[in-house]
């Protein structure tokens, strides 16, 4: 694990303290049973905490904590499925913190930082991730293009659009029209159709904006993927503890045990990984290959995770009244974005070693 200072420990237990009492699972099953894929009231409380700002610099309303503090935050709220725009809002901050004019600073980043404008990223065109090839252009200061699967789109309030020239700003409004795609997670996801819709270049980040946007994206989502990873084996392990078949409880098991012992292994390796990406972000030394690296292993992990803790559930495991099933759901969706495991691998061959 990777070795915290007191800020750092403080950002993270409060989140702890804060998803286990105020915001568990259940609350995310009161959000779906109610047909809104979005919590306002959670999103009020994180940006009240200042998670929305962690990784915005202290001139412009941010605390500046990190990608690590950030990191430790979201895979809190990965654990209990807390259905806000944190990690697209971050993502989007980001990208005008490297790229953003300082006039594009000041005007955005101390919004974000409040929760009060919400952003998010939006990059792939296609039913799959293919990384930054697309086909979005810009003339004349005019975007258009149509983007697949944006995640928040709907309450967003600023679109981080890669174009075939570079990165672009777009505020909803004139030539933005979004339409809502139901996906198994039941989350915030739409298509975007830009316009010619009035755009402003992210031009300071270099030439490599759009791949360090990308590398935050895959890092940050992996984060949300070990918190999921996390809490799925912790309540796999307390059910086993307590479920007792052919009088037996079903933790005696020496392959249920096993079993288990792998899960723990394979969970390990994805906690390194994941805050072995946080922490490049952070030193900025080989970010694009951490960033494969850990959402490569961050997508089997979960996948392997969200499949055996519903078969160690057993039939029940497969019902809406255990929450296990949520989990499966929502890797399904975070599995495919930003890169497949065979897309991340992959690219991650190919890379020059650094």
């Amino acid at each position: 694990m990777a070795v915290l200072n007191e800020e750092q420990e403080m950002l993270r237990d409060m989140a702890r303290e804060w998803t286990k009492n105020e915001h568990p699972v259940a609350a995310w099953r009161q959000v779906r049973d109610a047909g809104k894929p979005f919590d306002e009231d959670a999103w009020t409380a994180m940006a009240e905490m200042g998670w929305a700002g962690i990784i915005i610099p202290e001139e412009h309303g941010g605390t500046d904590f990190g990608w690590l503090s950030l990191g430790l935050v979201v895979e809190e709220t990965g654990k209990t499925l807390a259905a806000g725009p944190l990690v697209p809002s971050a993502l989007a901050a980001s990208a005008i913190v490297l790229g953003g004019s300082e006039e594009q600073k000041s005007e955005f980043l101390p919004r974000l930082a409040t929760g009060e404008l919400i952003g998010t990223i939006a990059f792939d065109e296609g039913p799959r991730h293919a990384g930054l090839d697309v086909s979005t252009s810009v003339h004349d200061g005019r975007l258009t293009g149509t983007k697949a699967f944006v995640h928040e789109a709907s309450r967003a309030g600023i679109y981080i659009v890669l174009a075939q020239d570079g990165v672009y700003l777009v505020e909803k409004g004139k030539g933005v029209s979004i339409a809502k795609r139901a996906m198994v997670d039941m989350r915030d996801h739409a298509e975007i159709d830009f316009n010619d819709a009035p755009a402003q270049k992210l031009a300071a980040g270099g030439s490599d904006l759009a791949q360090k946007i990308l590398d935050h994206a895959r890092v940050l989502t992996a984060a949300e993927m070990l918190g999921m990873s996390q809490a799925v084996f912790d309540t796999t392990l307390d059910y086993l503890k307590q479920r007792v078949q052919f009088n037996q409880v079903l933790a005696t098991f020496q392959a249920l045990q096993h079993r288990m012992a792998d899960l723990y292994t394979e969970l390990e390796l994805g906690r390194s990984a994941v805050e072995g990406g946080l922490q490049a972000i952070d030193s900025g030394f080989a970010v694009t290959e951490a960033a494969a690296l850990a959402k490569a292993r961050a997508n089997d992990l979960l996948h392997h995770m969200s499949k055996e803790g519903l078969q160690l559930h057993g039939g029940i495991g497969m019902t809406d009244e255990y929450d296990v099933g949520f989990f499966l759901k929502r890797a399904r969706i975070l599995e495919a974005s930003w890169g497949s495991s065979s897309h991340l691998r992959d690219l991650y061959a190919t890379m020059k070693a650094f």
